[in-house]
């Protein structure tokens, strides 16, 4: 390496022993790099040994450095967040940088006063408040508000209550969205039972909040306080409609906040699950770049500190696929934290769940790109160009195999036409017998049920076939292809890991850069037909998890399993249910309820 300049060696010649934050700079002043350290004058100074050049990226840095500034802390747990925040303030090109770091808004509960109100902000600076968030995706946040002002009468206005008193109640209270607790017709014991419940629900504690309306109704049903009951029964109505599609994702029981990553290349997202008694209740995420060279336990640590430390409402255990760098310093962050790293159980399918958006995300990311890129050119011509076809693969199709340990096996088909989707030409195919277990087998079936098919109904084919798999699931189409005579039609595969594309009779991997149109667009292309097949075994993998529960049980056959399904969406959504619940379903009594109730909770 260069030796540095005079002026900058007699910085480094003076540089304290102590821990710290650097900040390396360029002849304008720029920052280039900030880094921390536990003892600044070693770990800086050795940029310049020779021995410590690993790396092009620092390579090219340290020749750009004229200057370095450095702020010494008292420990390493507060140089881990200096580092963080002045990241954040000057984004260096040389740090890994989260890709989109604006202020997320969040959901306030204002505790702190006596009659507490719910705010969306962007600041966490109210006093005494408890914060949900933030949100990346604020339609949620606009769902979920939206939600809470259905089934409570919170207050809206800004008034200091109990403080200050009006004479009559606002417009709010008319069209009954408020209780009137500003002229003193709601008790402040009655408006904070009310709050805390609003606490149970945005914490994802819906079971909880439907057993205290569900009684509160009754009590009111009793008192003969019609007009009360038949409002909380309309709150529970409600209760149900948004708990059912999230009781598919009970995973166990607990609380935990779960960590999923997925890189590739340049980029890479980090996913975080806030399971709440057993049920994924929110989803956060953070776009990281420049993580080229970095290894995984790095992105991870990364990841931890900036964006999953500075979330409210943290569960007290953290699961992680992998021990992240640093973590004794993370640990000093997040004291009252439990750190698992699960290899089996109800913890690993959390994480599972946690890789799978991870993987989405950062797909849909690449989608995205690829959108953007499109514009330069036509993709299609590419692609054709690239795999030295003969004509230009305007009509191309993608197969992929989705299994569930050997169940619920199913085959996904995609059709895109001049690179855009045509969803009128997907198909899905239900895999059965040994090729369940058996993904070739299962790709020669799906490839010969589909241009059988289109033989017999006189369509015409795509002009290329691509293979989600590597070397055996392409030989294993081809064989299915050729056995049916349709040879003209070219077939490729395009393998995950590398992203290698297999054409057949080449015994070396074609790879393309990753930022090739042609890659791009085949990525969009397997993306797609993974999702596609994904939701489609879920779908199978749920219908036969609460058919099988329910197949024993006397007097409820298909018909009334279909309905159960159809009413409470999972098994688990039938274990929450009542018993006045299921009996009120058409076809079920009461006594049937119970006959139920007791086989699916034992």
């Amino acid at each position: 390496m260069p030796p540095p300049p005079d002026a900058l060696q007699r910085k480094l010649d003076t540089l304290p022993d102590q821990p710290g934050v650097y900040l390396w700079k360029d002849a304008e002043g720029t920052v280039l790099y900030v880094g921390k350290a536990k003892r600044l004058r070693s770990r800086v100074r050795s940029y310049f040994a020779a021995e410590n050049a690993t790396s092009l990226k620092q390579q090219v840095m340290v020749r750009q450095i004229a200057d370095v500034e450095t702020i010494v802390v008292a420990n390493e747990v507060q140089s881990l967040l200096l580092e963080n925040n002045l990241i954040k303030e000057y984004q260096p090109k040389f740090n890994v940088r989260l890709k989109d770091d604006k202020s997320y808004p969040s959901i306030a509960v204002t505790v702190g006063e006596p009659f507490p109100r719910v705010l969306v902000t962007r600041r966490l600076d109210l006093p005494g408040a408890r914060y949900f968030g933030p949100y990346t995706d604020v339609s949620l946040l606009r769902k979920t508000l939206a939600v809470v002002r259905r089934l409570y009468t919170v207050r809206s206005c800004h008034d200091d209550l109990p403080r200050e008193r009006r004479e009559r109640p606002c417009l709010d209270y008319h069209i009954g969205r408020c209780r009137a607790p500003c002229v003193g017709w709601q008790t402040r014991e009655d408006y904070r039972a009310m709050i805390a419940e609003v606490l149970d629900f945005l914490e994802g504690r819906t079971v909880d909040v439907r057993g205290k309306v569900r009684d509160a109704m009754l009590t009111f049903s009793e008192r003969r306080d019609y007009e009360r009951a038949a409002q909380l029964r309309d709150q529970l109505k409600w209760l149900e409609q948004v708990d059912a599609p999230a009781s598919v994702e009970v995973l166990g029981t607990g609380d935990a906040d779960v960590v999923g990553v997925a890189r590739d290349g340049d980029d890479a997202v980090g996913v975080f699950l806030r399971v709440r008694e057993g049920r994924v209740v929110a989803r956060e995420h953070a776009f990281l770049e420049n993580v080229t060279e970095e290894p995984d336990e790095q992105i991870l640590s990364f990841l931890l500190v900036r964006s999953y430390v500075p979330l409210t409402g943290r569960a007290g255990r953290l699961v992680l696929p992998l021990p992240p760098a640093e973590v004794e310093l993370l640990q000093e962050l997040l004291p009252e934290t439990e750190w698992q790293v699960p290899q089996r159980g109800v913890a690993r399918r959390w994480l599972d769940l946690a890789d799978q958006n991870a993987r989405h995300l950062l797909e849909s990311l690449r989608i995205e790109s690829f959108e953007t890129d499109e514009r330069a050119g036509d993709p299609v011509y590419a692609l054709g160009r690239d795999l030295g076809l003969n004509s230009v693969p305007r009509s191309m199709i993608c197969v992929d195999i989705s299994t569930n340990q050997g169940k619920d096996t199913v085959g996904s088909l995609v059709w895109f036409e001049a690179g855009r989707p045509r969803k009128s030409e997907y198909r899905k195919f239900k895999i059965k017998g040994e090729a369940q277990q058996d993904d070739y087998a299962a790709i020669h079936e799906v490839i010969t049920r589909y241009l059988t098919r289109r033989r017999e109904e006189a369509r015409p084919l795509p002009d290329l076939i691509v293979i989600d798999g590597g070397k055996g699931q392409l030989g294993a189409a081809v064989a299915a292809a050729q056995a049916l005579g349709v040879e003209r039609t070219p077939i490729i595969s395009l393998a995950k890991r590398e992203e290698e594309i297999f054409l057949p009779g080449r015994p070396e991997s074609l790879r393309l850069s990753r930022r090739s149109p042609s890659l791009r667009l085949l990525q969009r292309l397997r993306d797609e037909t993974h999702r596609f097949g994904v939701a489609y075994n879920r779908k199978r993998r749920t219908k036969r998890t609460i058919t099988s529960a329910l197949l024993d049980i006397p007097g409820v056959g298909p018909s009334r399993r279909r309905v159960l399904l159809e009413r409470f969406g999972s098994l688990a959504g039938v274990r929450s249910a009542t018993a006045a619940e299921i009996a009120s379903l058409p076809g079920f009594s009461a006594t049937l309820a119970e006959r139920i109730l007791t086989a699916v909770r034992q």
